[in-house]
């Protein structure tokens, strides 16, 4: 035993970490060492509690859904994967890698050459599907659906002994297997019989313990740790634990007070991330009986996701994306917003997509009918900003469902650093690159470090047109962009870069939705056509096409594009003079002086 505790002391680096943090991180590792030498267990007289789950609506394809992971043909991100007869908790089956049942402080997670990608075997283990088969049963009446259920159950505990392996290694995969046993318990528990039932309530009994001793207070204090203190309130909500629950509360209702900004926004400054965030307080706020205080915070998220999706309610995911979810597990990823603004609208009201600028996260949405433009001018997330994308001053654009201007996504994590660094970096962003250079530093998969000063010079928005105006300032470069959106017609975007003597090699990048994009450059010579990547989903990369304006030079530089909601007609030109933009024969963009930009017509 004391062999064990230097190993595990050993490993967490406490070199650098404060009093505070150090006295944390150690009562941790006995914690969980008492845990594992008196695995805790459910006492008798244990009466659970119904939950107030919210309503699940049953997704239109659940039941072909459902049919497919009977056969063991589970939907994971991008794909399917054919588990086999038996499922194999512990693999990730896109790799063809499996981890082993060590002690889990001793599973090297993050080493895809040793474990391969743990998203992909977490994914699997957060028993999403088995909720889509609890649905099933009840629009069917088959009960073989709940038997399946049973028996995955099983295999799972059988594979997966306490505290030990790979999905055991993060609190927060323990806290969203929880949250999906809870759900199958709530919809088709009793029909197991009492036996079975109580075995699932066992387990989650061992799941609250390991979430009460292993909060994500200094490793991820971010949606780890919402995720976590949401699932351990559940829990003692349902196992009438009076610790858990209210330990659980005052959790999730400090974050509530430290995640969520000013402006309505998640502090990962991350579009996709604020919208699971979203999730877990909505479902804390029902179980935890609607508190008073969390409505006017969680009612500025809903309608700060509101606006960032438009009028189509189709989410962009400006920073990470890593396709996990609460509510509706499957199905197309930008959708996935709908589900949320769903249960807003119930518990709260409908959110309005509106045109506005969020100081806090950065973000200008611009709706003109069901044209929606986005800009991104805010900084990176907190601390080392994990799951931040260098694309500050990068633009999305749809007219309608349709695409015009993307962001490509985020592809992976830890398979391919290469790529986990390309796609989170400034070339996959409709921005200025200056010498290659990203925005900020990456170190590994999960940090930047020399983040950018960003600044919002201006902010405007009436009578059909909109203009922002910002700048990123890195590695002694300052790039400042000036996007004037003309009502549904067209985007204007000019952009000037300062910095160092000498050449430079300044690009300007935009990633479209499609090779027929009506988008026209200042200096046509400088543009090459070429084809990028995009990641819809985790795991699954497309080519995409994308436009590249390269120059060699001496700074200042100023050069400029536009982009139409329908299309330009043959023979339009981008003209740049000075602060102005034209197309000649139609209509001048002016920047020059203050106020709104002026636009006069031909």
């Amino acid at each position: 035993m004391d062999y064990l505790l230097y190993a595990i002391v050993k490993r967490l680096r406490l070199a650098g970490r404060s009093p505070q943090e150090l006295w944390f991180r150690l009562r941790q590792v006995y914690q969980n060492l008492a845990l594992w030498a008196f695995p805790p267990s459910l006492p008798e007289s244990v009466k659970p509690e119904e939950l107030a789950l919210p309503k699940l609506e049953p997704a239109a394809d659940t039941l072909e859904l459902a049919r497919r992971i009977m056969a063991h043909r589970i939907p994971l991100f991008d794909t399917e994967i054919e588990a086999g007869p038996e499922i194999e908790w512990r693999r990730d089956y896109v790799h063809g890698k499996t981890s082993g049942t060590d002690y889990f402080r001793f599973i090297p997670y993050l080493d895809f050459s040793r474990v391969g990608d743990h998203k992909n075997i977490w994914e699997l283990s957060r028993h999403q599907h088995l909720v889509v088969l609890a649905q099933a049963q009840i629009l069917t009446g088959d009960a073989g659906f709940g038997r399946e259920i049973q028996r995955q159950l099983g295999s799972w505990w059988e594979q997966n002994p306490f505290l030990r392996g790979m999905n055991w290694a993060s609190a927060l995969e323990v806290a969203f297997r929880a949250l999906s046993w809870l759900w199958v318990d709530h919809l088709i528990g009793p029909s197991f019989g009492p036996d079975f039932q109580r075995r699932i309530w066992r387990s989650l009994y061992e799941h609250g313990a390991y979430l009460e001793c292993n909060f994500s207070t200094y490793f991820s204090p971010n949606t780890h740790l919402l995720g976590e203190a949401a699932a351990l309130h559940a829990i003692g909500v349902r196992l009438n634990h009076e610790r858990w629950r209210k330990l659980g509360a005052k959790t999730v209702a400090g974050e509530l007070a430290r995640q969520v900004q000013a402006d309505g926004s998640h502090f990962e400054q991350s579009t996709y991330y604020h919208v699971y965030a979203l999730d877990l307080f909505l479902l804390h706020y029902q179980l935890a009986g609607r508190p008073w205080e969390f409505e006017p915070v969680l009612r500025k998220m809903a309608g700060f996701l509101a606006s960032i999706v438009g009028p189509d309610e189709l989410l962009t995911c400006f920073g990470d994306d890593d396709g996990g979810r609460l509510f509706h597990a499957y199905g197309p990823r930008n959708e996935f917003a709908r589900a949320t603004l769903s249960h807003c609208e119930g518990l709260l009201g409908a959110g309005e997509a509106r045109t506005a600028w969020f100081p806090q996260s950065g973000l200008a949405s611009i709706i003109h009918g069901n044209r929606h433009v986005l800009m991104d001018a805010g900084g990176f997330g907190f601390g080392g900003a994990g799951h931040s994308h260098a694309d500050t001053l990068s633009i999305s654009a749809r007219a309608g469902v349709r695409e015009l201007l993307i962001d490509p996504g985020t592809f992976t994590y830890v398979a391919d650093a290469k790529l986990r660094d390309a796609f989170r970096g400034t070339g996959f962003h409709n921005t200025i690159r200056i010498d290659e250079l990203d925005q900020a530093r990456p170190v590994g998969p999960f940090r930047w470090e020399e983040k950018p000063e960003v600044r919002v010079h201006q902010w405007l928005a009436e009578d059909g047109y909109a203009l922002l105006d910002a700048s990123c300032l890195y590695r002694g470069f300052e790039h400042r962009r000036r996007l004037f959106v003309v009502g549904g017609e067209a985007l204007f975007v000019l952009d000037e870069v300062t910095g160092p003597e000498g050449l430079h090699l300044v690009e300007q990048i935009w990633h479209l939705g499609d090779e027929d994009v009506a988008i026209l450059f200042s200096d046509p010579g400088a543009v090459r056509r070429e084809t990028g990547l995009r990641s819809r989903v985790l795991g699954s990369k497309e080519p995409t096409p994308v436009r590249r304006a390269v120059w060699r030079t001496e700074l200042p530089h100023r050069c400029a594009a536009a982009v139409s909601f329908e299309r330009f007609e043959t023979g339009d030109q981008l003209k740049l003079n000075g602060m102005e933009i034209s197309i000649p024969g139609k209509m001048t963009v002016s920047f020059e002086g203050s106020g709104m930009a002026k636009v006069r017509r031909a």
